[in-house]
């Protein structure tokens, strides 16, 4: 059987966008951990999307596989697409080509223009085709990103954007819980904002990839809310378990620059056959 994957940056402008990426006299060290490269982007850039995602800043499954938003929070977003009948028409890009280091770099460059010039090129290349029914912005440094774009000369050249929805990023909760019951309560509130997306934005796609009815969100996450990421959109190769949510990819190190120097991988449990 064939396994799909993802052909990559083999056509215009993506392959001039990728050859043009900014380093660090952009995105300085101290704020951006450019010693991982940049990543780009995960999903369809051949003009099938109808849904452009922003998410923020890549971490470190993300610098392993070099696609965005296969982690956790990318689970979470593809099942929320799920609910909009998008199973593979879309496609994400990130606020920032690094992953951000440190606490506050996300916000002290939000508003640098050689980061937003080169993010609003990728969206003007994804909206040229005129193929884009919805854009979702997970998160506000996400938001700010597409408010940025609304606001330059180049969109004002395609004229009406396509409806937009600012939902909250997918793994607030965690980062914003202490214990488990605040954890829940942050989950379902969450969701609740997730609704009222999903209300916005169902109407919006007028073609999805699959037909049906509103599906909205309970109090917590269900199995069936957290996909697999697909292998058609990854590079060639990449073995089963980097598309689950299992933490096989941790930032380890005795020290802090060795935390940010060393990225460990591991097999998930489960993977191997017992040893006997």
């Amino acid at each position: 059987m064939a396994i799909p994957f993802d052909r990559g940056y083999y056509k215009q402008p993506f392959v001039k966008l990728v050859s043009e990426y900014p380093g660090e006299d952009v995105y300085p060290v101290d704020d951006f951990r450019t010693e991982w490269g940049p990543i780009f982007h995960r999903g369809r850039l051949d003009g099938s999307a109808r849904v452009l995602i922003v998410g923020q800043d890549p971490a470190q499954h993300e610098a392993i596989v070099r696609r965005v938003l296969v982690g956790t929070a990318g689970k979470r977003a593809q099942g929320f697409l799920k609910r909009l009948g998008i199973i593979r028409s879309y496609v994400f890009i990130n606020t920032f080509l690094y992953s951000v280091y440190g606490q506050g770099g996300g916000t002290r460059h939000i508003a640098n223009p050689l980061i937003a010039a080169y993010r609003n090129r990728w969206i003007a290349a994804i909206l040229h085709n005129g193929s884009i029914e919805a854009v979702i912005a997970f998160g506000g440094l996400a938001n700010t990103a597409w408010q940025d774009w609304l606001a330059s000369a180049a969109a004002a050249e395609f004229g009406s954007s396509p409806p937009f929805q600012h939902l909250t990023h997918p793994t607030w909760p965690q980062s914003s819980a202490h214990t488990r019951a605040e954890q829940e309560a942050a989950t379902t509130k969450m969701l609740e904002n997730w609704n009222d997306g999903l209300r916005a934005l169902k109407p919006a796609i007028q073609n999805p990839d699959v037909a049906g009815g509103l599906e909205l969100y309970g109090s917590a996450f269900g199995p069936e809310d957290l996909p697999d990421i697909p292998p058609d959109d990854l590079p060639p190769g990449l073995p089963s378990w980097m598309r689950t949510e299992e933490g096989w990819a941790d930032r380890k190190g005795e020290t802090v620059l060795d935390k940010r120097r060393t990225i460990v991988v591991r097999v998930p449990k489960g993977v191997l056959p017992t040893q006997t």
